[in-house]
């Protein structure tokens, strides 16, 4: 059953300013008028109930449709926090230890490679000596890239087989998986910080884990459980009505254009499920997800991981306290992550001052690559989901913005 976020506490009882609050929703609105964004919709709670709904635009321009309080969005990677916490459900039940090598569950993965110079057509390559492990696969530190950054010889490998922004037709995720091991790493698992199709490789751990094709496990496992009822691998039925189209800048006006040839890949069953990026949802299903982690791994009398476990998750696991500028390679992105560290499964502020927005120390996020992100303040008992459909999310610097405007609005 659809869900339909609904207001449950006024602004100001919840330590927020309305009329600071007002600024966010006019800022958004001026992206739509100037043509950059198609449509919007943000929801902040503060104490688990919300606090502010905003929405604006369209959810497709061409059609006159606008965003409603339903519509469905393609979360991509925002898809990664919801696997990484089914995994780690699974570890919670002694299915794996986070040094275990990954090749105890995918053999493919025995004997990796690490690219040592030449060329994308002719890598030459050196024996890894460490090798991946599951706290890798969590951390993005396995050595493993995607095809769109364009930052390394290994990307263009990436992309002549096939894998750029989706995976090659008729193949499914273990024969994804398999290719991922024939490719050589960018570096010694464990050495750097690459964000990487890794949570897509964590998605087949999972699935030999449980014995069943991932959309079963996260539907069984996380989103049944919280009453995500509109989130799955692909908007079926009636729901492809809602699912809002999606675009890119631009070239020449930066005026958001429909972006169809990779849009339609929601509309129907993919053949390989991504576990880094393959989910649609609505604003209120991810809020829940939200709720559960701000609750310490519980909702509505649910618990799916111990409170334990999850600020386990929610620390910084980068070695010596690093962060994600120090220890990672170029960031896919439309800012820099000075002070900002890595978990299992999610970012972690370390240093405000160093990240240069307002947070809290310990506030953990991601985004998606339609510029869609979420975070959640414990300090601040607070969490935030935003929706929109422009990719990449490199385009415009919204969720530092969003940061700035939403935290000077509260006034408690």
């Amino acid at each position: 059953m659809t869900t339909v976020p609904q207001l449950e506490i006024e602004a100001d009882r919840a330590g927020f300013d309305p009329q600071r609050l007002a600024r966010i929703d006019r800022h958004l609105d001026r992206y739509v008028e100037a043509g950059r964004l198609a449509g919007w919709q943000l929801l902040i709670a503060r104490d688990r109930r919300i606090a502010h709904l905003g929405s604006g635009g369209l959810r497709d321009v061409e059609a006159g449709l606008p965003v409603e309080p339903d519509t469905i969005w393609r979360i991509f990677s925002m898809t990664k926090p919801i696997t990484s916490v089914a995994a780690m459900m699974l570890y919670e039940e002694g299915g794996f230890e986070l040094k275990d090598p990954i090749a105890r569950f995918l053999p493919a993965f025995a004997d990796m490679r690490i690219y040592d110079g030449g060329s994308s057509q002719k890598p030459r390559t050196v024996a890894a000596t460490e090798p991946i492990r599951m706290w890798h696969l969590l951390t993005h530190t396995a050595g493993l890239t995607y095809g769109f950054h364009y930052a390394h010889p290994l990307d263009t490998m990436y992309r002549d087989r096939g894998y750029e922004w989706g995976t090659p037709s008729g193949m499914d995720l273990a024969a994804v998986c398999d290719q991922y091991a024939e490719l050589p790493l960018l570096f010694e698992p464990g050495s750097e910080w690459n964000y990487s199709v890794a949570t897509d490789v964590l998605g087949r751990v999972v699935e030999v884990l449980a014995g069943a094709p991932l959309d079963q496990v996260l539907a069984k496992r996380v989103l049944e459980p919280l009453g995500m009822d509109d989130t799955a691998f692909w908007a079926a039925g009636e729901s492809a009505d809602r699912l809002a189209a999606l675009y890119t800048p631009d070239p020449r006006t930066g005026r958001a254009t429909r972006y169809d040839r990779m849009g339609r890949i929601h509309l129907g069953a993919p053949d390989c499920l991504l576990g880094g990026g393959g989910l649609v949802s609505t604003i209120a299903d991810y809020h829940r997800f939200t709720q559960m982690l701000l609750g310490g791994g519980e909702l509505d009398g649910i618990r799916l991981l111990g409170p334990r476990t999850l600020g386990f998750m929610t620390a910084n696991h980068l070695p010596g306290g690093a962060d994600l500028e120090q220890y990672g390679r170029p960031l896919f992105s439309e800012t820099t992550y000075d002070g900002v560290g890595f978990g299992l499964g999610f970012s972690v502020v370390q240093d405000p001052v160093a990240a240069r927005y307002p947070a809290s120390r310990g506030e953990f996020a991601w985004g998606g690559a339609a510029s869609t992100a979420f975070w959640v303040d414990p300090v601040e008992r607070l969490t935030v989901v935003f929706m929109t459909q422009l990719i990449p999310s490199s385009t415009y610097a919204l969720r530092a913005q969003l940061h700035q405007l939403i935290h000077q609005a509260i006034v408690d």
